[in-house]
């Protein structure tokens, strides 16, 4: 495969096309893009100070610095909204406690350059040799495989909930997520990153132990665990929100979860309460948490105590 075009020719043309020394014929033309299909590119980015250099930068050093990190940690006036001239459509900036990190970037983007620019942004900048890229994390937004259509549903509502589909209740539940849909499915692939006080981020990936393998589940097995999952996380609903991004292939774990909260205790209070599920109990394996509290690019850096 090269220059975007993959080979799928016939058996017998393929071979007499080898034998007379041309090309074979029947070849699909596929566009070569890094703008996803479907979806936007996501990137969370971790970095600690290191203290012992910061203090040997001059003072003037370290303003300069601290100004041109500010400048990375937010569009220019140069940058435009939409994100074409090189800023991210969806970006937060926030502090970080504990020992992991000092702050972070979170952000989401159709142009991939745009999310790198600003990591090579903030690594190029006057305070490059006080700063360590503790962790990162890219994916990918996606409608999961779990997501019901509206004729799944609908089963649901028949098999599960026992509803009768001659009844008005039925018919209106039916009614209200077929609305809802697609701005979930929306929301899912363009999230918009909600203005709420403090975000955190986890990978993860499902086991593939000797009875526990997630993988050798037939799909409505996996479908009625995520289903009884994502019951426990409506609960709080209006308290926490999240953007589940698949990495498989992209980062070392199969999802990142991102969660914003109104409130820190929300974020415990739902991670502890979706553990007892099924598929979190059984099936789940947890990378390493990070939380953080957004702040414009000027709080980050002067919290950062320079």
């Amino acid at each position: 495969m090269s220059e975007g075009v993959a080979e799928t020719a016939g058996s017998s043309s393929a071979v007499s096309g080898e034998s007379a020394g041309v090309r074979p014929g029947g070849a699909v033309r596929i566009t070569a893009s890094l703008v996803p299909e479907r979806g936007w590119h996501f990137l969370h980015l971790y970095f600690q100070i290191d203290r012992n250099a910061a203090a040997k930068m001059s003072r003037e050093d370290r303003d300069r610095g601290a100004g041109e990190l500010i400048a990375s940690l937010g569009a220019s006036s140069a940058d435009s909204s939409s994100g074409s001239a090189g800023f991210p459509e969806q970006f937060q900036s926030f502090l970080v406690p504990g020992h992991k990190a000092d702050f972070g970037v979170l952000m989401a983007s159709p142009n991939v350059h745009s999310l790198m620019g600003v990591q090579r942004r903030i690594q190029s900048c006057g305070l490059a040799p006080a700063l360590k890229l503790a962790y990162s994390f890219y994916s990918m937004t996606e409608i999961s495989e779990y997501v019901p259509d509206v004729e799944e549903y609908a089963r649901i509502l028949r098999d599960r909930e026992r509803l009768d589909p001659a009844s008005a209740a039925y018919d209106a539940k039916v009614k209200a997520y077929e609305a809802r849909l697609e701005p979930m499915n929306r929301q899912r692939l363009y999230p918009e990153f909600p203005d709420w006080p403090c975000v955190c981020f986890y990978p993860m990936s499902k086991t593939r132990l000797d009875g526990q393998n997630w993988f050798m589940l037939s799909q409505r097995e996996r479908a009625e665990l995520m289903h009884e999952h994502g019951k426990s996380g409506m609960k709080f609903a209006g308290r926490v929100t999240q953007v589940i991004t698949a990495s498989t292939g992209l980062d070392d774990w199969e999802w990142g979860v991102t969660l914003w909260g109104r409130n820190p205790s929300y974020i415990k209070d739902i991670v502890y309460t979706m553990r007892f599920d099924e598929a979190s109990a059984k099936y789940a394996l947890f990378g390493p948490f990070y939380l953080g509290y957004i702040a414009p690019g000027a709080e980050v850096v002067k919290g950062l105590s320079l």
